[in-house]
């Protein structure tokens, strides 16, 4: 009897924390070396309220660069750009003035069936910051924007539709 209530007890632990998670568009990790490449895999879970995906807009994080979306069959891919002031330099010497602000995929997805949306990106030389990707999700009917950034002091725990963090770390030695 013993083993049976300690293992209902770890059940009950787990799910509080397991189910925040899947209830929110999300990054696959929370995780990455500043300056370097990163394949960013945003996770979609369900729809709104029932209602099936149409659109998905994300906006991309200041600093970062070199955003490249994967197409996805059956869905269109849009880019918006915007110039960079000052321009800088990437990894291979060549002058950057303009970058991919905001990646919109545009299709179908119904509330039952889940999905990843992937692009390559390059992150900024700065460890120690979290850099937070605001997500906007338009349905049929309704609309969730996980745009939340937590204040000092709160967590994305704290927030009914949170931004995906990104905690960049410092980079490799070689």
């Amino acid at each position: 009897m013993y083993a049976s209530l300690r293992a209902a007890a770890l059940a009950a632990a787990v799910v509080p924390i397991a189910l925040p998670a899947l209830a929110h568009v999300t990054l696959e990790r929370a995780e990455a070396p500043a300056d370097s490449y990163y394949i960013a895999v945003l996770r979609v879970p369900h729809g709104c309220a029932g209602s099936p995906t149409e659109k998905l807009r994300v906006q991309i994080p200041e600093g970062v660069t070199g955003v490249k979306p994967q197409p996805k069959p059956g869905w269109q891919l849009a880019i918006e750009t915007a110039r960079v002031d000052p321009p800088i330099k990437d990894g291979h010497g060549n002058v950057i003035t303009e970058t991919v602000r905001e990646v919109d995929w545009t299709g179908r997805l119904p509330d039952a069936y889940y999905d990843e949306f992937r692009m390559s990106v390059k992150l900024p030389e700065k460890p120690g910051t979290t850099l937070y990707w605001k997500i906007v999700q338009e349905c049929e009917k309704g609309v969730h924007r996980w745009i939340e950034v937590p204040e000092a002091g709160k967590t994305s725990r704290d927030y009914r539709e949170p931004a995906p963090a990104l905690l960049l770390t410092p980079k490799a030695a070689h």
